[in-house]
Protein backbone atom coordinates (compact mmCIF):
# COMPACT_ATOMS: atom_id res chain seq x y z
CA UNK A 1 0.00 0.00 0.00
CA UNK A 2 1.63 3.71 -0.82
CA UNK A 3 -0.13 7.08 0.90
CA UNK A 4 -0.30 10.16 -0.51
CA UNK A 5 -0.92 13.51 0.37
CA UNK A 6 -2.77 16.20 -2.70
CA UNK A 7 -2.38 19.66 -1.18
CA UNK A 8 -5.08 22.14 -2.25
CA UNK A 9 -5.79 25.21 -1.96
CA UNK A 10 -8.78 24.21 -0.12
CA UNK A 11 -7.45 21.59 1.87
CA UNK A 12 -6.10 18.12 1.10
CA UNK A 13 -6.78 14.55 0.03
CA UNK A 14 -5.40 11.95 1.48
CA UNK A 15 -4.92 9.15 -0.01
CA UNK A 16 -4.81 5.06 0.66
CA UNK A 17 -3.52 2.98 -2.80
CA UNK A 18 -3.19 -0.71 -3.78
CA UNK A 19 -3.17 -2.59 -6.62
CA UNK A 20 -2.21 -6.42 -8.32
CA UNK A 21 -2.56 -7.70 -11.61
CA UNK A 22 -2.22 -11.43 -13.07
CA UNK A 23 -2.10 -13.22 -15.95
CA UNK A 24 -4.45 -15.19 -14.23
CA UNK A 25 -5.34 -18.82 -14.80
CA UNK A 26 -5.55 -19.48 -18.64
CA UNK A 27 -3.72 -16.94 -20.51
CA UNK A 28 0.08 -17.21 -20.70
CA UNK A 29 0.91 -13.11 -21.22
CA UNK A 30 -0.93 -10.57 -19.08
CA UNK A 31 -1.73 -7.88 -21.21
CA UNK A 32 -3.22 -5.74 -18.85
CA UNK A 33 -1.45 -2.57 -17.57
CA UNK A 34 -1.53 -0.43 -14.78
CA UNK A 35 -1.35 3.22 -13.58
CA UNK A 36 -1.43 4.48 -10.01
CA UNK A 37 0.63 7.97 -10.08
CA UNK A 38 -1.33 10.41 -8.56
CA UNK A 39 -3.58 12.21 -10.07
CA UNK A 40 -4.37 10.00 -12.29
CA UNK A 41 -4.93 6.06 -11.72
CA UNK A 42 -6.04 3.88 -14.50
CA UNK A 43 -6.69 0.74 -15.88
CA UNK A 44 -5.47 -0.64 -19.54
CA UNK A 45 -6.59 -4.06 -21.10
CA UNK A 46 -5.03 -5.02 -24.34
CA UNK A 47 -7.25 -6.53 -26.90
CA UNK A 48 -6.99 -10.30 -26.61
CA UNK A 49 -8.02 -10.89 -29.92
CA UNK A 50 -6.03 -8.40 -31.83
CA UNK A 51 -2.15 -8.30 -31.94
CA UNK A 52 0.40 -6.85 -29.31
CA UNK A 53 -2.55 -6.47 -26.55
CA UNK A 54 0.29 -5.61 -24.43
CA UNK A 55 2.08 -3.78 -26.12
CA UNK A 56 -1.32 -1.85 -26.81
CA UNK A 57 -1.91 -1.06 -22.98
CA UNK A 58 1.35 -0.63 -21.86
CA UNK A 59 1.67 2.53 -24.42
CA UNK A 60 -1.70 3.75 -23.33
CA UNK A 61 -0.62 4.09 -19.75
CA UNK A 62 3.18 5.53 -20.90
CA UNK A 63 0.96 7.67 -23.39
CA UNK A 64 -1.14 8.88 -20.06
CA UNK A 65 1.03 9.27 -17.48
CA UNK A 66 3.33 11.74 -19.96
CA UNK A 67 0.55 14.06 -20.62
CA UNK A 68 -0.55 14.20 -16.82
CA UNK A 69 2.15 15.87 -15.15
CA UNK A 70 2.70 13.67 -11.60
CA UNK A 71 1.85 15.74 -8.31
CA UNK A 72 0.48 18.41 -10.26
CA UNK A 73 -2.92 20.12 -10.71
CA UNK A 74 -4.93 18.75 -13.90
CA UNK A 75 -8.35 19.34 -15.25
CA UNK A 76 -10.76 17.79 -17.37
CA UNK A 77 -9.90 19.06 -21.22
CA UNK A 78 -6.43 18.09 -19.88
CA UNK A 79 -7.38 14.36 -19.12
CA UNK A 80 -9.76 14.05 -22.12
CA UNK A 81 -6.47 15.90 -24.33
CA UNK A 82 -4.28 13.04 -22.59
CA UNK A 83 -6.35 10.25 -24.05
CA UNK A 84 -6.41 11.36 -27.12
CA UNK A 85 -2.77 11.19 -26.93
CA UNK A 86 -2.74 7.95 -25.38
CA UNK A 87 -4.87 6.74 -28.69
CA UNK A 88 -2.59 7.87 -31.37
CA UNK A 89 0.64 6.12 -29.52
CA UNK A 90 -1.67 3.01 -29.71
CA UNK A 91 -2.72 3.38 -33.43
CA UNK A 92 0.84 4.27 -34.54
CA UNK A 93 1.49 0.48 -33.10
CA UNK A 94 -0.88 -0.64 -35.86
CA UNK A 95 1.34 -2.49 -38.68
CA UNK A 96 0.84 -4.93 -41.77
CA UNK A 97 1.97 -8.41 -41.28
CA UNK A 98 4.08 -10.66 -44.15
CA UNK A 99 0.84 -11.61 -46.36
CA UNK A 100 -0.37 -7.60 -46.64
CA UNK A 101 -2.69 -7.72 -43.71
CA UNK A 102 -3.32 -5.47 -40.97
CA UNK A 103 -2.26 -6.21 -37.77
CA UNK A 104 -4.55 -3.87 -35.15
CA UNK A 105 -3.35 -2.87 -31.64
CA UNK A 106 -6.00 -2.33 -29.07
CA UNK A 107 -6.69 -1.65 -25.94
CA UNK A 108 -9.42 -0.08 -23.37
CA UNK A 109 -8.67 2.67 -20.79
CA UNK A 110 -10.62 3.21 -17.66
CA UNK A 111 -10.01 5.12 -15.02
CA UNK A 112 -9.88 8.60 -12.22
CA UNK A 113 -8.48 11.24 -11.88
CA UNK A 114 -7.88 14.45 -9.29
CA UNK A 115 -9.17 17.69 -11.09
CA UNK A 116 -9.52 20.98 -10.15
CA UNK A 117 -11.99 23.37 -12.89
CA UNK A 118 -11.09 26.89 -11.57
CA UNK A 119 -8.22 27.65 -9.16
CA UNK A 120 -9.29 28.27 -5.60
CA UNK A 121 -11.97 25.48 -6.26
CA UNK A 122 -12.99 22.46 -4.29
CA UNK A 123 -11.03 19.24 -6.18
CA UNK A 124 -13.28 16.87 -7.92
CA UNK A 125 -12.94 13.06 -8.84
CA UNK A 126 -12.89 12.77 -12.79
CA UNK A 127 -13.71 9.17 -13.77
CA UNK A 128 -13.02 8.35 -17.55
CA UNK A 129 -13.80 5.21 -19.71
CA UNK A 130 -13.10 3.83 -23.09
CA UNK A 131 -13.91 -0.02 -23.37
CA UNK A 132 -15.34 -2.54 -20.77
CA UNK A 133 -13.16 -1.72 -17.97
CA UNK A 134 -14.68 -0.42 -14.78
CA UNK A 135 -14.76 2.09 -12.25
CA UNK A 136 -16.70 1.53 -9.07
CA UNK A 137 -17.18 3.46 -5.99
CA UNK A 138 -17.71 1.43 -2.62
CA UNK A 139 -20.95 2.70 -0.34
CA UNK A 140 -19.73 1.32 2.71
CA UNK A 141 -23.39 2.42 4.47
CA UNK A 142 -25.34 0.25 1.99
CA UNK A 143 -22.70 -2.37 1.58
CA UNK A 144 -22.45 -1.98 -2.06
CA UNK A 145 -20.84 -1.64 -4.85
CA UNK A 146 -21.94 1.52 -7.80
CA UNK A 147 -20.86 1.34 -10.95
CA UNK A 148 -19.34 4.44 -11.87
CA UNK A 149 -18.73 3.93 -15.59
CA UNK A 150 -20.59 2.46 -18.01
CA UNK A 151 -19.18 -0.53 -20.59
CA UNK A 152 -18.91 0.00 -24.44
CA UNK A 153 -19.95 -2.94 -25.35
CA UNK A 154 -22.41 -5.29 -27.46
CA UNK A 155 -23.87 -6.71 -24.10
CA UNK A 156 -24.74 -3.37 -22.51
CA UNK A 157 -26.09 -1.61 -25.61
CA UNK A 158 -28.78 -4.90 -25.59
CA UNK A 159 -29.17 -4.65 -22.10
CA UNK A 160 -30.02 -0.95 -22.60
CA UNK A 161 -32.51 -2.04 -25.38
CA UNK A 162 -34.13 -4.18 -22.45
CA UNK A 163 -33.64 -7.29 -24.74
CA UNK A 164 -31.31 -9.10 -21.77
CA UNK A 165 -30.61 -8.81 -17.80
CA UNK A 166 -27.58 -8.32 -16.54
CA UNK A 167 -27.63 -11.93 -15.76
CA UNK A 168 -28.13 -12.61 -19.51
CA UNK A 169 -25.09 -10.06 -20.45
CA UNK A 170 -22.81 -12.66 -18.17
CA UNK A 171 -23.60 -15.63 -19.91
CA UNK A 172 -24.21 -13.92 -23.48
CA UNK A 173 -21.88 -15.42 -26.50
CA UNK A 174 -20.56 -11.86 -27.48
CA UNK A 175 -19.75 -10.63 -24.06
CA UNK A 176 -16.47 -10.42 -25.28
CA UNK A 177 -17.13 -7.85 -27.84
CA UNK A 178 -16.48 -4.39 -26.75
CA UNK A 179 -18.13 -0.97 -29.13
CA UNK A 180 -15.31 1.04 -28.32
CA UNK A 181 -11.42 0.90 -27.72
CA UNK A 182 -8.09 2.72 -28.16
CA UNK A 183 -6.66 2.28 -31.23
CA UNK A 184 -10.10 1.35 -33.07
CA UNK A 185 -10.05 4.43 -35.05
CA UNK A 186 -8.10 8.14 -35.12
CA UNK A 187 -10.27 9.56 -32.88
CA UNK A 188 -11.28 8.14 -29.59
CA UNK A 189 -14.74 9.59 -27.78
CA UNK A 190 -14.57 8.67 -23.78
CA UNK A 191 -17.08 9.28 -21.15
CA UNK A 192 -16.54 11.03 -18.18
CA UNK A 193 -18.21 11.50 -14.74
CA UNK A 194 -16.95 14.47 -12.04
CA UNK A 195 -17.91 13.26 -8.61
CA UNK A 196 -17.22 15.48 -5.79
CA UNK A 197 -13.75 14.85 -4.05
CA UNK A 198 -14.23 16.71 -0.73
CA UNK A 199 -16.03 13.33 1.16
CA UNK A 200 -14.65 10.18 2.42
CA UNK A 201 -14.68 7.51 -0.99
CA UNK A 202 -13.18 4.45 -2.24
CA UNK A 203 -13.27 3.71 -5.64
CA UNK A 204 -11.95 0.01 -7.18
CA UNK A 205 -10.88 0.34 -10.97
CA UNK A 206 -10.37 -3.26 -12.55
CA UNK A 207 -10.28 -5.13 -16.13
CA UNK A 208 -13.08 -7.48 -17.04
CA UNK A 209 -11.13 -10.29 -15.97
CA UNK A 210 -12.22 -9.46 -12.35
CA UNK A 211 -16.04 -8.80 -13.37
CA UNK A 212 -15.92 -12.38 -15.73
CA UNK A 213 -16.03 -14.03 -12.39
CA UNK A 214 -17.33 -11.58 -10.12
CA UNK A 215 -20.68 -10.38 -10.23
CA UNK A 216 -21.11 -6.89 -8.20
CA UNK A 217 -22.35 -8.18 -4.86
CA UNK A 218 -19.76 -10.54 -4.27
CA UNK A 219 -17.07 -7.61 -5.56
CA UNK A 220 -18.85 -5.84 -2.51
CA UNK A 221 -19.22 -9.02 -0.04
CA UNK A 222 -15.02 -8.94 -0.79
CA UNK A 223 -14.75 -4.92 0.34
CA UNK A 224 -17.54 -5.67 2.96
CA UNK A 225 -14.47 -5.53 5.54
CA UNK A 226 -12.61 -2.58 4.45
CA UNK A 227 -12.89 -0.33 7.43
CA UNK A 228 -10.37 2.55 7.97
CA UNK A 229 -8.15 0.25 10.27
CA UNK A 230 -7.83 -2.44 6.99
CA UNK A 231 -5.29 -2.07 4.16
CA UNK A 232 -6.45 -1.85 0.91
CA UNK A 233 -3.86 -4.14 0.47
CA UNK A 234 -6.08 -6.67 2.38
CA UNK A 235 -9.12 -5.89 -0.03
CA UNK A 236 -6.96 -6.02 -3.46
CA UNK A 237 -5.66 -9.58 -2.69
CA UNK A 238 -9.25 -10.81 -1.48
CA UNK A 239 -10.49 -9.66 -5.06
CA UNK A 240 -7.06 -11.38 -6.96
CA UNK A 241 -7.75 -14.60 -5.22
CA UNK A 242 -11.90 -15.10 -5.55
CA UNK A 243 -11.24 -14.00 -9.01
CA UNK A 244 -8.51 -16.82 -10.07
CA UNK A 245 -10.87 -19.27 -7.46
CA UNK A 246 -13.92 -18.49 -9.57
CA UNK A 247 -11.67 -19.45 -12.72
CA UNK A 248 -8.99 -16.89 -13.68
CA UNK A 249 -9.99 -17.07 -17.37
CA UNK A 250 -8.58 -13.64 -18.42
CA UNK A 251 -6.24 -11.45 -17.21
CA UNK A 252 -7.12 -9.63 -13.67
CA UNK A 253 -6.35 -6.34 -12.65
CA UNK A 254 -7.51 -4.30 -9.71
CA UNK A 255 -6.75 -1.35 -8.18
CA UNK A 256 -8.18 0.45 -5.38
CA UNK A 257 -8.03 4.08 -4.23
CA UNK A 258 -9.22 5.04 -0.89
CA UNK A 259 -9.82 8.89 -0.13
CA UNK A 260 -10.37 11.59 1.92
CA UNK A 261 -10.81 14.96 2.74
CA UNK A 262 -9.28 17.60 5.00
CA UNK A 263 -10.52 20.73 4.57
CA UNK A 264 -8.21 23.30 5.61
CA UNK A 265 -8.50 25.25 9.01
CA UNK A 266 -9.35 28.63 8.20
CA UNK A 267 -7.94 30.18 11.46
CA UNK A 268 -4.55 28.30 10.83
CA UNK A 269 -4.12 28.17 6.66
CA UNK A 270 -0.33 28.96 6.58
CA UNK A 271 0.65 25.74 6.10
CA UNK A 272 -1.38 24.74 2.91
CA UNK A 273 -0.62 27.71 1.76
CA UNK A 274 2.78 27.97 2.33
CA UNK A 275 3.09 24.30 0.11
CA UNK A 276 0.62 25.26 -2.99
CA UNK A 277 2.97 28.24 -3.22
CA UNK A 278 5.90 26.34 -3.51
CA UNK A 279 4.60 23.36 -5.84
CA UNK A 280 0.93 24.42 -7.26
CA UNK A 281 -2.62 23.09 -5.98
CA UNK A 282 -2.76 19.24 -5.20
CA UNK A 283 0.70 19.18 -5.15
CA UNK A 284 2.18 15.52 -4.63
CA UNK A 285 3.57 14.39 -0.93
CA UNK A 286 4.00 10.68 -1.03
CA UNK A 287 4.45 8.69 1.65
CA UNK A 288 5.93 5.16 1.25
CA UNK A 289 4.26 2.88 3.85
CA UNK A 290 4.77 -0.71 1.46
CA UNK A 291 7.39 -0.93 -1.35
CA UNK A 292 6.54 -4.28 -2.22
CA UNK A 293 6.00 -4.15 -6.38
CA UNK A 294 2.31 -4.30 -6.71
CA UNK A 295 1.60 -4.73 -10.70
Amino acid sequence: MTTYRLLGEQGELQLEVASASHAGMVRAVNEDSVLSEPPVFAVADGMGGHSFGDRASATAILALSEVVEPGRPTDPDHVFAAIQRANAAVRELTAWSGDGGQVIAGTTLTGLAAVVEQPGTDPHWMVFNVGDSRVYRWVGDDSRVERISVDHSLVQELMDAGMIDEDGARRHPDRNVITRALGAADEVRAEAWLLPATEPQTFLICSDGLTKELDDARIAELLEPLQPGESTDAAVDRLLAAALAAGGADNISVLLVRAEYAPADPRNPSEVDEQTREKGPLALSPELDDTRPRV
